[in-house]
């Protein structure tokens, strides 16, 4: 008879030392973002990183939860602490490079004589 012993396991990996405090008013607002059919998907989920954060998850966690990479998770924390809600709107984007004309080759200059 072989018997198999379960031992008890600590969980893996460990607590994210990237906390944040969200105070009253941007709870409030991030928790309507997530009920607003009027926004755009990538702002809510970026609100809900905010609050997954701010609840103590993981960044692994928040990244597996939201569908998105933790390298983009740490980038959108970096902006909300650094500029706060308006960080996590959508920012038109950046100036378009404009179409280089042809060269045209060199031509004589030619006088047209009427």
């Amino acid at each position: 008879m072989i018997l198999f012993l379960k031992k008890s396991r600590m969980p893996r990996g460990r607590k994210t030392s990237l906390t944040i405090r969200l105070t009253p008013a941007q709870r409030q607002t991030l928790l309507a973002w997530q009920r607003a059919t009027t926004i755009p998907a990538g702002q809510a989920r970026r609100g809900r990183i905010m609050l997954l954060l701010a609840d103590g998850m993981t960044i692994t966690d928040i990244a597996a939860t939201v569908g998105m990479s933790r390298r983009h998770t740490y980038k959108w924390i970096q902006r909300f602490l650094q500029e706060g809600l308006e960080g996590l709107q959508d920012r038109p984007p950046g100036p378009h490079r404009q179409p280089r004309l042809p060269e045209l080759p060199d031509q004589p200059d030619v006088d047209i004589v009427f």
